[in-house]
């Protein structure tokens, strides 16, 4: 190869690399400022310099668009992630319900007294009964409040929230609870264990048994106040002032107080009063009763005094008067005599009506019913000691379930299931 061909071999890699044009004019990119002196060997070399820093500021002005897009793909990545794991996990239980055959339900008590467990007890027996058997065809979650207002309307939110198949509660206070913060009717509840459910404010009425909110059914039962205090008469024939404490925050209560002023008044006997809000303070309105002239005590539907029912017992004890009542315990836990219900059928009448729903009968078709299985104890050893002239006559001992006298406990029926049998099982969650 010739010089001239050198020459211009040299030329087209001066104009590829440095970017000089043919006519060997520099780009305006990379001229000097016009008002610059300089030499020709410093012209070269600002060129050299010139045609360096061109390639590195191009190198660097890429770099910086590649992270750029980087960035906009990492941030696209990134809310699409975002957005599937929301869509992915915000079903999830409801998911997660469908995916599984079985069944869940959240039960809620309000306290540990012998109605409530025996109640529950029926609830859980007449279940496996119709098919759902704890922990094999059903999961059932268990809640007790331990007699805490505040404590029961909490848990009613979580089990709400928690998506279960059914709602059961025992007592009043807890269908209060549950009803009022299911307004929204996510899940169909069952109650039991209800005085009145008229007067528990969650929209059911006296007269229309199907007049009820679409998502709430069970089964009311108003304890025989009447009864009580026939029978107590009976007993003690002179009997002329009875006392009660109660807990106005119950609605259950009061009703049952309303009823027994309404039947003390036509009976000529006067119901003294005294008022508490927890079970700590039932010893000392019991002895207000007392000192007041009461000459029998009597227990209510009211779940604060029956859970401190020994404290009733031991009060009339020290007083030497008896105490009678419309919740049965234990037969011979003191009282001379209770006359109520078998809350473990009503917890069988309560577990059918569940699991007629569970079976897809709808709600708002079943009426609100009143049931009370009748449930009569006599314990004779109470009359000992007594100040006045109580006796039990022949023809009551032949009435009763259960009679208690000296030589043991003696039943006419087969006795409701006792707190003892209804332990939850490793399915089950007792929440306090």
């Amino acid at each position: 190869m010739g010089s001239k061909g050198r020459s211009s071999e040299a030329h087209r890699r001066l104009i590829h690399l440095w970017g000089i044009n043919p006519v060997g004019q520099i780009p305006a990119t990379l001229r000097l400022p016009s008002n610059e002196k300089h030499s020709p060997n410093e012209s070269c070399g600002r060129i050299f310099r010139s045609g360096k820093l061109y390639r590195h500021n191009s190198q660097r002005s890429t770099k910086q668009q590649m992270l750029a897009n980087l960035e906009r793909l990492f941030l696209g990545i990134s809310l699409i992630v975002v957005t599937s794991s929301v869509l992915l996990f915000s079903d999830l239980p409801q998911r997660s319900r469908k995916a599984s055959a079985i069944p869940r339900i959240g039960l809620l008590q309000h306290a540990s007294v012998l109605l409530l467990d025996e109640t529950v007890h029926g609830m859980v027996d007449s279940l496996a009964e119709s098919g759902y058997a704890d922990g094999k065809t059903v999961v059932i979650q268990r809640y007790n409040a331990h007699g805490d207002i505040a404590i029961a309307n909490s848990i009613a939110k979580e089990m709400v929230n928690s998506h279960y198949d059914l709602l059961l509660t025992a007592s009043t206070l807890s269908l209060q609870a549950v009803a009022n913060a299911n307004r929204g009717g996510k899940t169909v509840q069952v109650f039991g264990a209800v005085a009145d459910p008229a007067v528990a404010g969650v929209g059911i009425t006296h007269d229309k048994p199907l007049d009820h909110p679409p998502n709430l059914v069970g089964i009311g039962s108003f304890l025989p106040v009447a009864n009580a205090f026939q029978i107590a008469r009976e007993m003690y024939p002179g009997l002329k002032t009875v006392g009660v404490a109660w807990n106005a925050a119950e609605a259950n209560s009061r009703a049952f107080v309303e009823a027994a002023r309404a039947v003390c008044k036509d009976m000529g006997i006067e119901l003294l009063e005294a008022n508490v809000e927890n079970s700590n303070g039932v010893l000392e309105a019991e002895d207000s009763l007392v000192s007041r002239g009461a000459e029998a005590l009597w227990i209510g539907g009211d779940v604060t005094v029956s859970v401190a029912a020994d404290s009733v017992i031991s009060a009339g004890r020290k007083a030497r008067i008896p105490v009678f009542s419309i919740v049965p315990g234990k037969p011979d836990r003191g009282t001379l005599f209770d006359y109520g219900a078998n809350f473990y059928e009503i917890g069988k009448q309560t577990g059918e009506l569940a699991a007629r729903v569970l079976h897809g009968e709808d709600p708002r078709q079943i009426p609100i019913t009143n049931s009370v299985p009748a449930w009569f104890v006599v314990n004779t050893l109470a009359l000992k000691n007594l100040k006045d002239n109580w006796h039990v006559p022949d023809d009551i001992l032949r009435r009763a379930d259960v009679v208690v006298d000296a030589s043991g406990v003696h039943m006419r029926k087969s006795a409701p299931k006792t707190a003892k049998n209804t332990r939850p099982n490793q399915s089950s969650r007792e929440r306090g």
